[in-house]
């Protein structure tokens, strides 16, 4: 009850300014992929306060948050850490989970992947499996991740192919191998391909979110709102169905 009221009051604020603000959301595709639009388009029809979204990789996110004027950011919890140490963000809170997942062109057969032998065995049946650019450069930590995973000794035969089109879900869809590692919300939004399923929990492929208020945040106060929008129990859903696993509450 106390967290509906606190909501209320925010975004009875964010009523009483509509129209003069705009909140600056810095998020990793990872996020954006995953509903943030359509959550974002929710809060404006119900406060009148629009939502820019600007999507960058995960790790480069840091930097890039005080370089701009940004309101709301998306982060791992140990980049949070980073932020509030530094005096970056202010308030925070969890948001959720999204997992790595196995994609596959729409209408092939969906193999066993609950364990990981089934999983290597899926992996190796295939012409190819294709994943981002893990050039820490680029900043993608999703593709870090999966180009570890896939040098791990029992993954040794498991044909690991780096997109040249993007991201790992682009690779599939372009025909560069047939199958693919990607976090699940990235996989979804995509008609040409199918979602196999999560990889299994023991292999810990996955980021965990959080969002926070950056401390320069230019409208404060309808950030805040915007916060607890998207870790209430209505936004919740829409995170479900993009990918993201909310935090239980």
């Amino acid at each position: 009850m106390r967290k509906r009221a606190l909501l209320g009051i925010f975004l009875g604020l964010c009523l009483g300014r509509a129209g003069a603000a705009e909140i600056q959301v810095l998020a990793p595709p990872v996020v954006a992929n995953a509903g943030l639009k359509t959550i974002a388009a929710a809060f404006t029809q119900e406060t009148g306060v629009t939502v820019a979204v600007r999507a960058l990789e995960l790790l480069k996110i840091p930097q890039d948050t005080g370089a701009q004027p940004t309101d709301i950011v998306f982060v791992t919890p140990d980049l949070m850490d980073g932020l509030a140490k530094s005096g970056t963000i202010t308030s925070r809170a969890p948001l959720g989970r999204v997992n790595i997942g196995l994609a596959v062109k729409a209408g092939a057969s969906h193999p066993d992947i609950t364990t990981v032998p089934k999983l290597v065995t899926a992996l190796k049946g295939y012409r190819g499996v294709v994943y981002s650019n893990p050039d820490p450069a680029r900043g993608s930590l999703g593709a870090i991740m999966i180009d570890r995973l896939l040098k791990r000794p029992e993954f040794a035969g498991v044909h690991g192919v780096i997109s040249s089109k993007g991201n790992g879900a682009a690779g599939l869809i372009n025909g560069e191998a047939d199958s693919a590692l990607q976090f699940e919300s990235e996989i979804l939004p995509h008609k040409e391909i199918e979602l196999v399923g999560a990889l299994p929990d023991e292999l810990g492929a996955y980021v965990d979110i959080d969002v926070a208020v950056a401390a320069k945040a230019p409208q404060a106060a309808q950030a805040q709102a915007f916060l607890h929008y998207v870790t209430s129990a209505k936004a919740a859903l829409l995170w479900q169905a993009g990918g993201l696993t909310p935090k239980a509450r």
